[in-house]
């Protein structure tokens, strides 16, 4: 495997990496019951135990690449929510994605998915306590009531109950504990941010245990909108959660949960980064104030409701024999007016709605012995996904294009994964999945004249100018079946030297872009049927987790290389669908064009300096290119499939990652509580991130982020005080975007952001 770094010499990042620092890969530090640091060796002081393998086990003897945080670890920093995460984990982005406050967009070594519409399965798995989370929206979770936070690179499917081709993120919470317990947070801050979490849990008696959350998250916006005088970049969301324990008899284990988030925060809206072609409105000077003047879809302002319950049953065989049964159901609802130009007109508005509904059911079979472990089991999902929207567009001839897609999916799949120890030192582990995926369909894509919108969007009197694309008689099905293996080696060298290889098959099933315009992209009927095709990924890795100077300094090490196979290229193109030469609306063109291979290299580590000070860093390299990329282009004249692999990039996917954070602890009375004080700074560096598969103005260079915390816990560990700051240096970076240049009479390039630099004050106290 050959690596080639443009901005970084490797072997330095990997020197300073392996003596000083150590990403975020799960050791957070314990404390005493005085709250004091806690003496002696980083392992002896909590390393953080992880169900990776659906079993516990120390993080550093586990054969995956996997980032774990706990629970105190992400109070202490002011972790504000699931994207903060990505900072310091290896190739990994979380953000938000385009055009939203709570959609998830999330990629794991270059492979992920942009798109939140129907048809499209999520390159990454999102899991809340076993339950994958069929769609993105509402996942872009806060962080409250957590025990932690697990991150695996790499194809998952033989330990998991939803395949996934690129990694999974995991939201473990806490179970609830034998003594009542009432826990409070306080968040203030600037634009106005003020937040609030409960939580509480109490027996009832020996066998019944019951608890709860609820959240509250408010902030103003980081811009505003000039128009209407709203907030953008705000938030307003409630979240809570519920659940009830049951112990029957020391073998068994039961768990009813329910939770549900409203976010009713303004819709998020975009910053033009160039002129108006024909009004010469200008750029505004703040990237996060807009001129955006659509507010509602379907006579709704912005809303995204989700809520969902499980229940959970394990029941202990034996000492070394367990099953387990997880059942749950979701649901939720987006109401999302888009303004793509960003301007107070209508130029190009697409209000949208989204449903999802889920129900999926898992059993497993878990066996620990002495020289054998494992896992087995069957599982079934059965989801949908709906949305509608309008595509308003001015032009030589205002039109409303209505799109629905209606996209059915039923899977099921058996699924092992073993592990047997020859000796001490060696075991090897053996793992298959057989995966069943169906699906069906319903497309209609309809034009209607003039800027009031169709029928179904709330407009009874639109004129219909034609359909383009009818498939809403059960035309649309699919059926993907696929076997997966999964083989490793492991090998303890030393007590504090762990020596990995494995090899796994990522598979994910294929399906129908609910944009598709037969007439305007002038596809034929049988390739709209026929749909895009699954597409899978081979990774082989090499791994080393060591220890030394008494498990006062960790380091974890992986190689990776991929081959990447009939990769899903989901994208938006300007179509010309009256043939007059003019973009005029625009349709979804999801193609199979795509081979690539993906090779890099992962380092995290942390050093305990002294009993005070510990340093922790990440560093990570990808190198992510298509080697066959075919588009269909005239050549003479004539129609032919022309490779541009040379000009296609992945995106979300920077080159060089890299965190560095370093923590102080000391003694030190406050109140006559006594207790430790923290200050811990980090800095974050991501490279140059392409935003789409081609190159954009709306590109990413690269930048450094600055964050710093100071903490105060008291000696009894009841009260915590912080003051956090996130991106101190107030730098200004690009998360997303749109490109349409050629569409309305304004064009469309228009750009989202991440947070600017924000300071908030924490409280926290355990009653």
């Amino acid at each position: 495997m050959r690596l080639t770094i443009r901005h970084f010499p490797l072997h330095r990042i990997a020197a300073a990496v392996l003596a000083l620092s150590g990403g975020a890969m799960g050791t957070a530090q314990a404390q005493t019951e005085s709250g004091a640091p806690a003496a002696g060796p980083i392992q002896d002081a909590g390393v953080v135990t992880v169900s990776a393998r659906r079993r516990p086990e120390n993080l550093q003897d586990v054969p995956v690449s996997v980032t774990a945080f706990g629970g105190d670890q992400l109070s202490k920093q002011g972790t504000p929510d699931i994207t903060a995460l990505a900072l310091s984990i290896p190739n990994t982005t979380l953000k938000a994605s385009r055009a939203t406050n709570s959609t998830l967009t999330a990629f794991i070594r270059g492979v992920g998915q942009q798109d939140p519409l129907a048809g499209f399965e999520a390159g990454v798995g999102i899991y809340l306590d076993d339950i994958y989370l069929a769609r993105p929206q509402a996942a872009v979770t806060d962080i409250y009531d957590v025990e932690r936070i697990e991150v695996l690179r790499g194809p998952q499917g033989t330990l998991y109950g939803r395949n996934t081709i690129g990694g999974a993120v995991k939201y473990v919470t806490r179970k609830l504990g034998s003594k009542t317990d009432i826990r409070a947070r306080l968040t203030l801050g600037d634009y106005s941010q003020r937040e609030a979490v409960l939580t509480a849990s109490t027996p009832i008696s020996d066998a019944v245990r019951v608890g709860g959350s609820i959240a509250r998250f408010k902030r103003d916006g980081y811009g505003r909108n000039l128009v209407t005088g709203a907030h953008n970049y705000d938030k307003d969301m409630t979240a809570a959660r519920l659940s009830a324990e049951f112990t029957p008899t020391p073998e068994l284990f039961i768990r009813l949960a329910g939770d549900a988030t409203d976010d009713d925060s303004s819709p998020r809206n975009g910053h033009r980064v160039t002129v108006g072609r024909t009004s010469g409105a200008q750029i505004l000077s703040n990237v996060y104030d807009t001129r955006a003047n659509l507010t509602r879809a379907l006579g709704h302002e912005q809303e995204v409701k989700a809520h969902g319950w499980s229940a959970l049953l394990e029941y202990a065989v034996s000492p070394q024999l367990s099953v387990k049964s997880v059942t749950a159901a979701r649901r939720d609802k987006s109401y999302a007016p888009i303004d793509f130009d960003s301007l107070d007109m209508t130029d190009f508005h697409v209000p949208a709605l989204y449903k999802n509904k889920q129900f999926s059911q898992e059993f497993q079979l878990t066996y620990t012995g002495d020289k054998v472990q494992g896992v087995a089991g069957v599982y079934y999902i059965d989801a949908n996904a709906y949305n509608i929207f309008d595509t308003v567009l001015a032009g030589a001839v205002p039109s409303s294009t209505y799109t629905l897609g209606d996209i059915d999916t039923k899977a099921w799949a058996v699924f092992a994964d073993a592990n047997y120890k020859v000796n001490e030192a060696l075991s090897f582990s053996l793992g298959g999945r057989y995966t069943v995926d169906q699906r069906e369909a319903s497309v209609l894509r309809q034009i209607y004249l003039g800027l009031n919108g169709s029928p179904a969007m709330g407009n009874p009197n639109a004129v219909m100018f034609r359909t383009d694309t009818d498939f809403t008689h059960g035309e649309l099905e699919r059926e993907d079946k696929k076997f997966t293996p999964k083989v490793g080696l492991a090998y303890k060298a030393s007590a504090n030297q762990n020596i990995y290889a494995s090899w796994a098959r990522g598979f994910k099933g294929g399906g129908f872009d609910p944009r598709m315009n037969v007439v305007g992209t002038k596809i034929s009927n049988a390739t709209a049927r026929a749909g895009f095709l699954p597409e899978t990924i081979d990774s082989l890795e090499l791994g080393l987790k060591s220890s030394y100077n008494n498990n006062r300094i960790l380091t974890n090490i992986a190689l990776f290389d991929s081959k990447y196979k009939d990769v899903q290229i989901p994208g938006s193109v300007e179509v010309d669908t009256n043939g007059d030469g003019r973009p005029d609306s625009f349709a979804g063109v999801t193609t199979n064009a795509g081979k690539a291979k993906i090779r890099g290299i992962e380092l995290e580590a942390s050093a305990k300096l002294t009993n005070a000070l510990s340093v922790t860093g990440m560093y990570s390299h990808i190198n992510a290119d298509f080697t066959q990329y075919l588009t269909s282009q005239l050549v003479g004249g004539v129609p032919a499939l022309v490779n541009m692999a040379n000009e296609r990039y992945f995106q979300n996917t920077p080159k060089n990652s890299a965190n560095l954070r370093a923590t102080y602890d000391m003694a030190l009375p406050m109140m006559g509580r006594g207790g430790t004080f923290s200050v811990s700074g980090s800095a974050s560096y991501k490279d140059e991130t392409s935003q789409f598969e081609y190159a954009s103005v709306l590109d990413q260079p690269a930048y450094t982020l600055y964050d710093l915390s100071l903490t105060w816990t008291s000696a009894d560990n009841k009260i915590r005080a912080g003051l956090h700051g996130k991106n101190l240096g107030d730098k200004r970076y690009r998360t997303g975007g749109y490109v349409f240049p050629n569409l309305g009479k304004e064009g469309v390039l228009t750009a989202f952001y991440g947070a600017p630099r924000t300071v908030s004050a924490t409280l926290e106290y355990r009653f």
